[in-house]
């Protein structure tokens, strides 16, 4: 259920639309069908490939157009269309569409200058950055996000009545701005290293994204989040850099670049501006700066506030996680100034004088609000690897325990592979098998403690959070907290006052202000450097490189920008090949059907969803490979190893022939039961679709994972995967399922019914093993497991592949992913 803040949409003169009113053409977006500048589709095709596509270095594009030149040349066609690729380069230039150009502002130190002044008081620094309202309304028009962006705040409940917090615009603060129409800016910052080894070269790309899309689209790849300025960094000596001239210095100037990128948005905060959105309609819309994204030290310099200190509350740095921290605010923070003097300010109140945050001057934006929780440097890479993994493996070395036990099933992960830097996807992944592998390593409150941590980092990472799930939040945290005493008491630590953990205590708060953190973190800047800052730079000269690394990025987004242009036009249909050949027979096909879905395949099986609570999922099995067995199913039971097979298959025959009966399949003998006299086709694969329990309204839309059977995998060993099989459908959770292994999945056909079933080996709760045919229907989902290791280190022959035979008890691993954390609840 949504409850929303309507709107009307508009003419060009600002005048309301009858309601049910189709889109107005944008005049600007001419539909001449031209290829303009391009010749026609492989023209646009060439540079496409070559520059965005393939990012062709400048030399290897001319050899491709000397080639191209030669084959015309030599049939006798005419010339290509450019000689080299400067000319390429200069015909993307005179694309129309696309972001607006870079602009480049000089900044330098304007205060009183010593006799000797160093040299960054006498130096100038460039900030590079682009209109950021022309930016906005480039991104919001976006064709794309059309079933992904949201024109009004509104509020969402689930089935038992509780808010659901998923999208910036479903969330608190949103809700509170008011207006029909209302664009968050969601903006960010992050440092980025390119190269070590040639002089430790640094940028500092500021991204914007409008907040009216959803999280999903904005961690897409697509322009969603883009770079909106690249901020100077002055480089000074080891010495000057600890002066407090130059501290001063370089906050004053982050803090001005960051206004003035973001100046021209300035007016429509208090007068609505017309902007046209992505289903093609205007709207009056107001802006506001919004949610912005940034780890510890960011935050520090945003909020103005002594190192050590929360930005977000004014608990003490000796004691962060203080019961009668207060909020900051602005407001707060005039009166302190107002008061005391700045010793004061620095000592009792973690504030810092010298500077106002970059928003002060925009209504209602309050810094220490908008700081969104941040969970790639709060909680994935700081409290859990930096933290938790290295006090761990501090009680290991502490109890003069060989610390190589540690890591039994890390295999993966010696010593951290030797990383100089871990990625967030190294710590992903080490969070989803560490707490099996220190078992008996460290003591068990301990356990409990990382237990804890876990439950409440992959509640934060859903999707989107009911009330009550913020109360799980708060819950497991709460335990958390408990649990960690451990590490003082095992003389790990003397205190655990630590910005990076404190901040997970206003996670609850922050996601009823903006919804999911899932949606609002660094890893989606730390992607997009990728795109935006490497990429480029690796195909500049190295020299000087940030103005050829802006001409690459503003070349790359005309094209994608064209691109979206001759799509909209039906001008895209098909590819070069193939347009060409119904171009030539006057063929193209009709605009308007081109981007309609094509049919699925026939010849895959869906069947239906799995009966329980919080279960919503349905298998489909896949064709290939495959191969078809006859009557005799001796052969079948030796491709899988397994020779119980066809008495399993027996027994669920009888069961099919007396569904009535008060006896169990198992109990009868093999004997009694039919034989099969029919072909079996065996599929070596099938894929779980499933909605996160959280999510059935869809903010994410549906999942889906493969779950594997075959002998030989890679041609290197055979692979039978595991899954969750519903067998009580009252119970919730493992108290309602058990695990299979799966050695087969195959189709048949008996008395005219088709069957989709499996062939699983039971791994029992404490219990022995059995085997049995079950229907696909059961499956809700593939599972992970864990072996329960034992006091000794795993040998150096043990190979992964062996890990679901040789070991006798496991753990079912919820967490695998946090849509299976949620399942298992």
């Amino acid at each position: 259920m949504l409850t929303t803040l309507e709107g009307q949409p508009v003419n060009a003169q600002g005048e309301q639309l009858p309601p049910y009113h189709p889109p107005l053409p944008d005049p600007q977006a001419a539909q001449d069908g031209s290829w303009d500048p391009f010749g026609g589709h492989i023209e646009f095709d060439f540079a496409y490939l070559t520059f965005k596509e393939a990012k062709l270095s400048e030399r290897l594009t001319n050899a491709f157009l000397k080639l191209w030149a030669a084959t015309l040349l030599k049939n006798g066609n005419g010339q290509s269309p450019w000689g080299n690729a400067k000319a390429l380069g200069a015909t993307i230039d005179k694309i129309q569409q696309g972001p607006c150009p870079w602009k480049t502002y000089t900044v330098r130190y304007k205060g009183p200058l010593p006799p000797n002044p160093p040299k960054w008081m006498t130096d100038e620094f460039n900030l590079c950055c682009q209109d950021s309202r022309i930016l906005l309304h480039e991104q919001h028009q976006t064709m794309a996000f059309k079933e992904k962006f949201h024109i009004s705040p509104y509020q969402q409940f689930n089935s038992e009545g509780e808010r659901v917090f998923s999208n910036v615009m479903s969330a608190d603060w949103a809700w509170s701005q008011a207006g029909a129409m209302f664009i968050p800016i969601v903006a960010g910052s992050d440092k980025t290293t390119v190269s070590v080894a040639t002089g430790h070269q640094v940028f500092h790309p500021v991204y914007m994204s409008p907040g009216t899309i959803t999280n999903i689209a904005r961690r897409a790849h697509g322009n969603g989040i883009l770079p909106v300025g690249f901020l100077p960094i002055p480089k000074v000596s080891k010495n000057e850099a600890k002066s407090d001239e130059f501290a001063i210095f370089s906050r004053q100037v982050y803090h001005a670049c960051l206004a003035r990128i973001f100046q021209p948005l300035k007016a429509g905060i208090t007068k609505p501006e017309l902007i046209r959105c992505p289903d093609g309609h205007l709207w009056r819309a107001f802006y506001g700066l919004g949610p912005y994204i940034a780890d510890y030290l960011k935050q520090v310099y945003l909020a103005g506030v002594v190192s050590g200190w929360c930005p977000k509350c004014d608990a003490p740095s000796h004691d962060l996680d203080s019961k009668d921290a207060l909020r900051r605010s602005h407001a707060k923070t005039d009166v302190l100034m107002a008061i005391f003097d700045e010793d004061v300010l620095w000592d009792d109140y973690g504030i810092q004088c010298d500077y106002q945050p970059f928003n002060y001057d925009f209504p209602p934006a309050d810094i220490h609000e908008l700081l969104t929780p941040d969970l790639l440097h709060q909680v994935i890479k700081g409290t859990f690897k930096d933290h938790i993994v290295t006090w761990a493996r501090a009680d290991v070395i502490q109890e003069d325990i060989d610390p190589v036990p540690v890591y039994p099933g890390l295999r993966r992960f010696p010593e951290g592979r030797n990383f100089e830097q871990w990625t967030g996807n190294d710590s992903k992944a080490l969070m989803k098998v560490y707490l099996a592998c220190i078992v008996n390593y460290v003591p068990s409150r301990m356990i409990q403690c990382l237990a804890a941590f876990l439950d409440f980092c992959y509640i934060a990472r859903q999707n989107s959070l009911s009330g009550s799930d913020l109360i799980k939040l708060d819950d497991v945290l709460r335990q958390f907290h408990e649990n960690r005493q451990v590490f003082i008491d095992a003389g790990v630590r003397d205190d655990i006052s630590l910005p990076r953990q404190h901040s997970l205590v206003h996670y609850s708060w922050m996601i009823r202000l903006f919804g999911s953190p899932n949606g609002l973190c660094s890893s989606i800047m730390e992607s997009k450097h990728i795109v935006a800052v490497k990429k480029p730079w690796r195909c500049s000269s190295r020299t000087d490189p940030l103005p050829q690394m802006l001409r690459r990025v503003t070349r790359e987004e005309k094209l994608e920008a064209v691109c979206r242009h001759f799509s909209k036009q039906g001008m895209m249909a098909g590819d070069t090949l193939s347009y060409t050949t119904m171009e030539l027979a006057g063929e193209l096909p009709d605009p308007e059907g081109q981007n309609q879905g094509n049919e699925e395949d026939g010849g895959d099986l869906e069947l239906g969803p799995v009966e329980g609570p919080k279960v919503l999922s349905s298998i489909k099995l896949s064709v290939t490979p495959a191969r078809g067995y006859p009557r005799h199913l001796g052969p079948l039971a030796v491709h899988i190893g397994q020779p119980l097979f066809p008495a399993a298959l027996r027994r669920f025959l009888w069961s099919e022939l007396h569904p009535d009966s008060p006896l169990q399949a198992h109990t009868i003998l093999v004997d009694e039961c039919p034989t099969f006299s029919g072909s079996i086709q065996v599929h070596h694969s099938a894929v779980a679709y499933f909605y996160a329990p959280s999510d059935v309204c869809g903010a994410g839309g549906m999942y889906h994972k493969r779950i594997r059977s075959t002998p030989l995998w890679h041609n290197s060993y055979e692979r039978r995967d595991t899954v969750f099989v519903k067998t009580d459908p009252n119970q919730t959770g493992m108290m309602g399922m058990s695990i299979g292994r799966v050695f087969l999945f195959f189709s048949f056909t008996f008395l005219e019914k088709n069957y989709s079933w499996t062939f699983v080996h039971w791994l029992e709760r404490e219990s022995d093993q059995s085997m049995a045919v079950i229907s696909l229907d059961c499956i809700p989902r593939g599972a992970h497991l864990l072996p329960v290791y034992g006091p000794t280190p795993l040998p150096s022959t043990f190979y992964f592949s062996q890990t679901l035979d040789v070991f006798r008890a496991y753990f079912v691993n919820r967490y695998i992913d946090h849509h299976c954390h949620e399942f298992l609840e």
